[in-house]
């Protein structure tokens, strides 16, 4: 069909490092509204630059990626191709507790009941906007609560936000 972009199929193998938490997650949105496919990560320590998030990207798309950040004056590190150079690291976990079920992401947990989806406690993080966060959460149902990164600001927001869609997406893969 004409006129229509096809990105390729998301393998990644690249990295964007960033200096700090909100440069990473600027040029998530502005990756996000040009259409390319990306992942918010937590790099291998050993290629860390000064924040604990990055950006894993298509290698491939890297030219068109690297010129977007430059125009829209996106501050970055660099970008690294992945393959060989380390492995990313995981930062969900997840436990089974029974009756609920706990997401972790980063330093954030969301542990939610496994047959309502009801949120019963939100911990983790020491950023401002966590204690928010918990109020608004807490006690509604996974799919009724609102997105931690639509309303919080921190990395611990994000985490948080990585937990939560995390734990819907696994209530969900249950028949709720």
């Amino acid at each position: 069909m004409l006129g229509i972009k096809k990105s390729p199929k998301f393998e990644g193998g690249g990295l964007i490092l960033f200096n700090n938490v909100e440069e990473a997650i600027r040029a998530e949105k502005i990756l996000k509204s040009a259409g390319y496919e990306k992942k918010l990560v937590a790099p291998p320590p050993e290629l860390r630059k000064g924040c604990d998030l990055a950006l894993e990207i298509n290698i491939v798309e890297e030219p068109g990626v690297e010129r977007l950040l430059r125009e829209k004056a996106a501050v970055f590190v660099e970008i690294l191709p992945i393959k060989g150079a380390g492995e990313l690291l995981g930062i969900v976990k997840i436990t089974d507790f029974g009756e609920a079920l706990m997401v972790k992401a980063g330093n954030m947990k969301l542990t939610y009941d496994k047959k309502s989806g009801i949120i019963l406690n939100i911990s983790g993080g020491g950023c401002p906007d966590i204690p928010y966060l918990h109020i608004n959460m807490l006690d509604k149902k996974l799919s009724a609560a609102d997105r931690p990164k639509d309303q919080g600001y921190t990395l611990c927001a994000l985490m948080l936000d990585r937990a939560y869609t995390e734990a819907l997406e696994l209530w969900k893969k249950e028949g709720n």
